[in-house]
């Protein structure tokens, strides 16, 4: 396949080159006033998370594991919603709409702790609608990272973002709780309030360069909420990112949801001890972040997740059966360091995979499976946790990461550097007896091919993988077919579901790689590929997915050649990527 793959390169670095360094993308100016502003906000975020939980743990670790659910549940419903907006709305909008949505709601947490109002329910109620901002900030988030830095540093940034949350986390607990102790939950909230004050006034001053638009027209929201999920079904790396993150979030969020309890019932600290556990892990973030393009370079990708989960099971082991608070800081420095490792490889590697017209809509399907994997791996064990005893919990969650990480070797990751996810807008624009309307459909795409018998094999398998870029783009009910008749003759077909989602594959929804694959199957071939665009005659449409041709353009055999509609169709020659002479064919 010519999608080039490094086999030990991390992801976003290429072998043979040197790594940037790892505070490169600092030297950006806006990426560099928007990482100080978030700092400031993550800062207040963890010194609200530690009031939280710590409001919770009289009611036991049940209602405290909630706090973690009810702050990550949103991004698991809204998620890819989400990320449908961040394609097809300015990003920078919609990332200062979450963070005034923050900040009203942090407002009105401050004020009803303030009045004594703020029961159970009532928090977990707002720290809902904060995950709902959360939920709206993080695809358009991560889809503007590609233009703030070049790409070549995208790992670095994805590094120093989980840096920034981690130095936030080392910082955030501690104040957060000593302000408890000191002045109570409610100061902690409004400073909360107060911290995403920075990000708004930053997004605000942005200058964002205008986005041309994929194919000349926006998406509707539903055609592009389908499109999301139909890149990620048909794309095998991306796929396989998503299961090694379901593999790791579930087990590693017993860390987060039941610390709170060890902390209070085993160890006998208070707020600020318990701040002081998740400053720890803070510090072991942040010193990975140093090293991480390093270590990234000369492992892979594979290899380090494989390895940062694997680190994270003896923390769960102490925390367990130790009651020594030093042990387990330390052994928290280490799980900052290897969680850091993982979750930066994870986003990294989907930055490089995911082109730019569909990588919000990627990113958030991505975050919906973390954030689920969280929610409901918090409440898991919570609840577990109640019923067992958190001993057993503890150790079973450990058991849980450590074969995570032991099916590396049946389901690695891809390296990600050597894949070009340029848009490539190589097809020539197609050349039609009459103008059809962008509505009308579905669209039959008929690619004839002459293939020499020697060539037959390799021809074969090469477009069962330009399938999937069909699929990827805009295709449906694809296939190849060969000639009975004459076995050097081969006809691909595949649907499109209208004119304007074809001429969206054509307008730069194709991407380098997709064009390698093509000219990799076209110099198979005895001559250039003919191309045919039939509509349905019957005026019947399908809908997005539904995977079922009209009649009229339902079957191709290697006997006959698809239906068409009278002058409504068109022969071109090179459709694909070789941009040659198009004739006539009526």
């Amino acid at each position: 396949m010519s999608e080039t793959r490094g086999s030990g390169t991390g992801a976003g670095v290429q072998s043979g080159e040197p790594a940037p360094a790892v505070w490169a993308p600092l030297a950006h100016p806006v990426f560099r006033a928007l990482w100080i502003a978030q700092l400031a906000s993550a800062i207040g975020t963890w010194m609200q998370t530690v009031a939280a939980q710590w409001l919770m743990v009289q009611w036991g670790p049940a209602l405290v594991a909630l706090v973690m659910t009810a702050s990550m549940l949103p991004v698991f419903v809204l998620g890819l919603p989400s990320g449908v907006l961040a394609d097809l709305v300015d990003r920078r909008r919609l990332l200062v709409a979450a963070q005034l949505l923050m900040l009203v709601t942090a407002g009105a947490l401050a004020g009803l702790t303030w009045a004594g109002l703020t029961t159970p329910v009532v928090l977990l109620g707002l720290v809902f609608l904060l995950g709902c901002g959360t939920a709206l900030m993080g695809p358009a988030w991560q889809a503007i990272q590609p233009e703030l830095v070049p790409r070549e540093q995208l790992l670095q940034a994805a590094s120093l973002g989980a840096a920034n949350v981690n130095i936030a986390r080392s910082v955030g607990p501690a104040l957060g709780g000593l302000l408890v102790a000191v002045a109570g939950p409610a100061w902690v909230f409004a400073l909360n309030a107060v911290s995403f004050i920075g990000v708004v006034v930053v997004l605000a001053r942005w200058r964002r360069p205008a986005q041309a638009l994929v194919g000349g027209e926006r998406e509707r929201a539903l055609a592009a909420l389908w499109a999301g999920g139909r890149y990620v079904r048909n794309d095998p790396e991306v796929r396989r990112v998503l299961l090694r993150v379901l593999l790791f979030v579930p087990p590693s969020a017993a860390l987060w949801a039941l610390l709170p309890v060890v902390a209070n019932r085993v160890l006998g600290l208070g707020a600020g001890g318990y701040g002081l556990l998740l400053a720890a892990v803070g510090v072991g973030a942040v010193s990975g972040a140093a090293v991480l393009p390093r270590v990234s370079r000369r492992w892979g990708s594979t290899l380090l997740v494989a390895v940062g989960s694997a680190a994270l099971a003896p923390v769960l082991v102490v925390m367990a059966v130790v009651d020594v608070p030093a042990l387990l800081a330390v052994l928290l420095v280490v799980a900052g360091l290897a969680e850091l490792a993982v979750l930066s490889t994870f986003n990294a590697s989907l930055q490089l995979l995911m082109p730019a017209w569909v990588r919000a809509r990627g990113l958030a399907i991505s975050m919906t499976v973390f954030m689920g994997g969280a929610a409901f791996g918090a409440a898991f064990w919570g609840a577990l946790a109640s019923r067992i005893g958190l001993t057993e919990t503890l150790l079973i969650a450990a058991g849980v990461l450590l074969l995570g990480a032991a099916t590396v070797g049946v389901w690695p990751l891809s390296e990600a550097a050597g894949l070009d996810r340029s848009a490539s807008m190589h097809w020539p624009v197609p050349s039609l007896v009459f103008e059809p309307p962008p509505d009308r459909g579905p669209v039959l795409i008929s690619i004839e091919y002459r293939v020499p018998t020697e060539n037959t094999a390799a021809f074969v398998a090469t477009m069962q993988e330009l399938a999937l870029a069909r699929r990827r783009t805009g295709g449906m009910d694809w296939g190849l077919y060969q000639d009975a008749d004459d076995q050097q003759r081969f006809l691909e077909n595949y649907l499109v579901a209208s004119w304007s989602e074809h001429m969206a594959q054509h307008g730069g929804r194709l991407t380098g790689a997709d064009r390698e694959l093509e000219e990799q199957a076209w110099a198979l071939l005895m001559e250039p590929p003919a191309v045919t665009h039939a509509f349905a005659a019957t005026g019947r449409r399908i809908r997005q997915g539904q995977g079922v041709a009209p009649r009229a353009v339902r079957g191709i055999t290697g006997e006959g050649q698809p239906e068409k509609e009278e002058g409504s169709n068109k022969r071109e020659q090179g459709e694909g990527g070789m941009g040659f002479e198009r004739d006539r064919h009526d």
